[in-house]
């Protein structure tokens, strides 16, 4: 069953729950991404929340299958931290930060440049933030190995800077409220996502061995920490030694505005001419003759 978050929010404190953890947050990012450019944030009854699920078993959150931002729509689709066979959430405090943390990282998606073109009737998005892609469907960058520890590709660098940004809000409003770090591993494990304080491997075996959702949930969870959040902290660290937070703040600004002149001269500055394209367009982008 899916609920607007206005109304999720709103049954929550009814039934006696302390919504304040996320109302902090919410705050936060209006303040924060008011500085990076965003005029509108991702309005709370365009967020739905699922829960009540009639499924034996079924755990949500963040890292739940088939959930996220959609563009065309123009909503977000999240599901309740937890068991979701029931109304409200076994552990409030878990929750709510997942769903704040959810928020704030859908929030930059709404509010990411967007393109879009009619080929034949057809609706192509062209642009998407700093990422291109041609009217055929051919895209700036390619994906990255499966195992590379870092990144070279448009996409996995913008979900790793909206992340970064609603974890670190997230870890904020939790800090703010005095939410405490459970004491049992898959809470912790929980907490520590979506405040982005996860530190090596802990529990990634979990992964290897999907026997229940709240397994593969885990090993969702580990597989976008290695594929997204570790490999944007790479790029991070390889092209801004020192000043990671100002080139994380300029990938955002230039993400929402849709504009890469600031972040192309930021990169020549330290790099050389041209390394923006250098890094991240694949030498097929503007060949006519390569098949699509």
């Amino acid at each position: 069953m899916f609920r607007t978050a206005t109304e999720r929010l709103a049954r929550w404190q009814a039934a006696g729950l302390d919504t304040g953890v996320f109302h902090a947050g919410f705050y936060m990012a209006w303040d924060r991404y008011a500085e990076l450019g965003l005029s509108q944030m991702l309005p709370l009854h365009r967020v739905l929340v699922g829960a009540e699920s009639s499924r034996p078993g079924a755990f949500g959150g963040f890292h739940h299958p088939d959930q996220g931002y959609r563009h065309l729509q123009m909503i977000a689709l999240v599901t309740m931290h937890g068991p979701l066979g029931r109304d409200v959430p076994e552990r409030a405090s878990l929750a709510l930060l997942d769903l704040l943390r959810a928020y704030a990282h859908d929030c930059l998606h709404f509010g990411s440049r967007r393109r879009y073109v009619d080929i034949d009737g057809r609706l192509v998005r062209t642009q998407y933030g700093i990422n291109f892609r041609r009217a055929s469907g051919r895209t700036y960058s390619a994906a990255d190995p499966k195992d590379a520890p870092h990144t070279r590709n448009l996409g996995v660098v913008m979900e790793g800077a909206c992340d970064r940004e609603a974890r670190r809000i997230t870890r904020e409003a939790a800090a703010r409220v005095g939410v405490e770090e459970p004491g049992d591993a898959v809470g912790r494990l929980a907490f520590r996502d979506v405040t982005g304080t996860l530190a090596g491997d802990e529990g990634a075996a979990s992964a290897d061995a999907p026997t229940d959702e709240i397994t593969r949930y885990t090993g969702a969870l580990w597989r976008y920490e290695a594929g997204v959040n570790r490999r944007y902290a790479s790029f991070l660290d390889e092209f801004a030694p020192g000043e990671q937070e100002d080139l994380h703040t300029l990938v955002l600004r230039s993400v929402i505005s849709g504009a890469t002149g600031a972040l192309s001269g930021w990169l020549d500055d330290r790099h050389g001419p041209g390394t923006f394209a250098g890094l991240f367009r694949t030498l097929e982008y503007f060949d006519p003759g390569v098949p699509v």
